[in-house]
């Protein structure tokens, strides 16, 4: 249990029979802990937090400088100290990296709660979303996908992806206030300035191929294609029905490159790695891969979770995957 003594409010963020109960700081909206505080939350040593707080700030997930801050801490002799404290972000990431009974359960809590958060939220306010059924439906759909998939035993160690996928998502709840205020509109579709052609992707994958192999992450049989599939593929990106093209933006044509590379194996080895690639190449030679604060739209993390959720899915989910894809590009 966490309680914030400052203010004489109780906020529980995690609870177990067992505790443990600490006091924690309340600040900018949300909670502080030191390295020891986490440490006993989770039930492990501070050396192991400080040595994922490591790999977390080394691999991206987290930029240290957002989720740390010198606060001031009054000591078991009463004296103030000034003292290291993680913000909520960075205790969520611990807890998905210890390896403990307690940061199991805390595990099987998060996703429990945020699924919770999510269904019933959306169920709650279903009666205000009339005139946007077909978007709430695939918000539902979107949400029972990701949780399902999460199950595969090819997804174990991508459970904090899923659940970032799950928020990325979620985000479309902001078309509740737009819609009590009459604001509602679509997201402007992104425009393709640049097509990728056969000719260029096999160079792409050839260049893939030998460096992979230089660092031995790849046998000969990498990017070997397997009939014409990837030229398939790549042409019916820009396929036309009645003079107007099949997918008519950005999104859907990286969408579908990454699942029908991944889905269709035009490659003996090597479809999840390749597809995943050319899915970044392709947005980034568009102009499309980044936000406007720098970041980017799919970071790495959650683009293995989605290779791995496509590869996982059942064909007849497609029309949801590519959704949820295109949704986190919009």
């Amino acid at each position: 249990m966490i309680k914030n003594i400052k203010n004489k409010g109780e906020i529980v963020i995690y609870k177990t029979k067992q505790g443990p109960k600490l006091d924690v700081k309340m600040e900018k909206q949300t909670v502080w802990l030191t390295q020891a505080q986490i440490g006993l939350l989770f039930g492990t040593q501070r050396p192991a937090i400080t040595k994922h707080f490591k790999n977390i700030f080394e691999s991206g997930e987290l930029e240290e400088k957002s989720v740390c801050s010198i606060l001031e801490h009054t000591a078991a002799d009463e004296k103030v100290y000034k003292t290291q404290f993680y913000n909520l972000d960075a205790i969520i990431s611990v807890g998905y990296r210890v390896n403990s009974k307690r940061a199991t359960q805390f595990r099987i809590w998060a996703t429990k709660t945020l699924k919770d958060h999510l269904v019933q939220g959306y169920t709650i306010n279903e009666k205000r979303l009339l005139e946007a059924k077909e978007k709430f439906a695939e918000l539902q759909t979107a949400i029972s996908f990701l949780r399902d998939k999460a199950k595969n035993e090819l997804l174990i160690g991508q459970e904090q992806e899923i659940l970032n996928l799950l928020a990325y998502y979620s985000s479309s709840l902001t078309i509740l206030e737009k819609y009590d205020k009459n604001k509602l509109a679509l997201p402007a579709d992104g425009k393709t300035k640049y097509k990728l052609t056969f000719e260029l992707a096999l160079e792409i994958i050839e260049g893939i191929k030998v460096e992979l192999v230089k660092r031995k992450e790849a046998s000969d049989i990498f990017g070997r294609q397997s009939a014409h599939k990837l030229e398939s593929i790549l042409a019916n990106l820009w396929q036309t029905f009645g003079g107007r093209e099949l997918y008519k933006n950005l999104e859907e044509k990286a969408a579908h490159l990454l699942y029908l590379i991944i889905k269709d194996h035009p490659f003996i080895d090597g479809n999840k790695r390749i597809g995943s690639f050319l899915f970044v190449y392709f947005l980034d030679k568009n102009n499309f891969l980044y936000r406007k604060n720098g970041e980017k739209k799919i970071n790495d993390n959650a683009l293995v979770a989605l290779a791995l959720l496509t590869a996982t899915s059942d064909p007849k989910d497609k029309e949801v995957m590519i959704k949820i894809i295109v949704n986190l590009l919009k």
